[in-house]
């Protein structure tokens, strides 16, 4: 399996839900040893969708497989995704 990590983490979607399991994974470590953060999960998801609706609304988190913020004339000419 071969992945391109670089572009994959420049995808909003990506790193949208890496961020989530980071936040799940830190709060399930914090309940095993018995450690209570001050803060719930559930308040540091929604900062989290916060900011990057944020981001998603001023334009930052684009799709990195193309140049600028529109599609490429070939992705233009599809009816349906492509299916690999």
């Amino acid at each position: 399996m071969k992945i391109n990590w670089k572009l994959r983490l420049q995808n909003g979607y990506t790193l949208v839900g890496l961020l989530s399991s980071i936040v799940a994974l830190a709060y399930q470590i914090c309940g095993a040893f018995g450690i209570v953060p001050p803060v719930s999960q559930d308040e540091v998801v929604k900062i989290v969708g916060i900011v990057f609706n944020i981001l998603v609304t001023v334009g930052i988190v684009t799709d990195p497989t193309t140049a600028g913020a529109g599609d490429s004339a070939r992705a233009l000419g599809y009816d349906r995704p492509k299916e690999v």
